[in-house]
């Protein structure tokens, strides 16, 4: 396959100045856009991909604004790499410059084993969904914030139809749409060895790219991979970890339980899939998250807990986007939890919101355990980089 393909994007440039949809630092500038792919693709290491051509394709798909209506927005446009895959606004802007309702959740170590992608596997074994207690099609986690969807690949479509975000409602005119550019002929033939693009292999090759970002090579896997060595050797085990790191992780773990909802301790963060929390944002919602789905009162202000990998990148926080700084989420927890019936009971003392008066001293701390976290190859690896240049 070639490794430039030209596609002109002048005119388009135009329209996405004229309708204000985009960041201007995301903007093409005038000229030709080619896609750099190189000969040998890249190693993605996931399970579903062997060839790694589908990784590939779900890339190319991922940062394609073609699959907006008026080829103006990317998935990558509100799920920024430089971002660990969340976006760095409060709202990310649709394909008409309108704000979405909620911030957008970082794109890391998700749907490992449920998917229809999946399902091949000799050792899947469905998961109880801890919701709705059916295991059939629970792929692990529920996703978005509200937890609607459990398929990775059921997801990965729907932005593309969402009427602010991309605005392709109809799958099978996406499908048309791609079918007449001449760069996927080539990247479909070498996926699925046939050129014929269709809605259920656009989510195949998107969850392939999206399902490979794993985020497992931070200071803190070190220091466990260096505590569990020592404990089968019998020795003592040696951190790179810095005293106030200790210190952030003891507190985060042991005074204030904060480890309870989050479970950083998972090895790529898998344990806090499917669970939500009322963490007392407000004692009236204007976005009940949960609830909505379920019905039930009882989750009114219940979100998914977010997985911590890489959160000193994936600023602003919480499902609005409401705390800039890592600062203001902790002073969040330590007095401005308000009393929501619903707030959750690990939140609780003698039947009201605690207050955990957490001193400035422990909120660095904490913040600088959290940092352990971060897995920056993530951010600059070039295999889930853009691969569209422009000349």
């Amino acid at each position: 396959m070639p490794g430039r393909n030209l596609l002109s994007y002048s005119c388009l440039l135009a329209l996405s100045i004229v309708l204000g949809s985009c960041d201007p630092m995301e903007l093409d500038t005038v000229g030709e856009t080619y896609l750099d792919l190189p000969s040998v693709r890249y190693n993605y290491n996931n399970f579903t991909d062997t060839t790694n051509t589908l990784s590939t394709l779900g890339r190319v798909l991922f940062y394609d604004r073609q699959l907006s209506i008026n080829n103006t927005i990317s998935c990558s446009s509100c799920h920024k790499q430089s971002a660990a895959f969340a976006d760095n606004q409060r709202f990310s802007r649709g394909f008409e410059g309108k704000l979405t309702s909620r911030n957008s959740m970082p794109i890391q170590n998700i749907d490992f084993g449920g998917s229809a992608l999946f399902s091949s596997l000799s050792s899947f074994k469905p998961m109880v969904d801890p919701i709705t207690s059916n295991s059939a099609p629970f792929s692990g986690q529920h996703l978005f914030w509200d937890g609607r969807e459990t398929s990775l690949q059921k997801l990965v479509l729907q932005p593309v139809g969402n009427h602010i975000e991309m605005g392709i409602k109809d799958a099978d005119a996406l499908a048309e749409k791609l079918s007449a550019l001449p760069y996927y002929q080539s990247l479909f033939t070498e996926a699925f060895q046939t050129s014929e693009v269709t809605p259920e292999r656009i989510s195949m090759a998107l969850t392939a790219f999206t399902s490979s970002i794993r985020t497992g090579q931070t200071r803190f896997d070190a220091h466990n991979i260096s505590k569990f060595s020592a404990i089968d050797a019998g020795t003592t085990a040696h951190s790179d970890l810095t005293p106030l790191e200790l210190e952030g992780m003891m507190l985060f773990d042991q005074k204030y339980k904060c480890n309870s909802c989050h479970q950083v301790t998972s090895p790529i963060g898998y344990i806090f899939a499917g669970t939500f929390a009322n963490i007392g944002l407000d004692k009236v919602y204007a976005d009940n998250g949960l609830s909505d789905v379920t019905g039930d009162p009882a989750d009114a202000g219940k979100f998914r807990i977010p997985s911590l990998r890489n959160v000193s990148h994936t600023a602003p926080y919480m499902h609005d986007g409401r705390f800039e700084t890592l600062e203001e989420v902790i002073h969040h927890y330590s007095e401005g939890m308000a009393d929501h019936p619903n707030l959750d009971a690990r939140l609780q003392r003698n039947g009201t919101a605690q207050s955990m008066n957490i001193s400035e001293h422990e909120t660095q701390a904490i913040i600088a355990f959290l940092r352990t976290l971060n897995d920056e190859s993530v951010l600059t690896d070039p295999k889930f980089s853009n691969p569209f240049k422009t000349r």
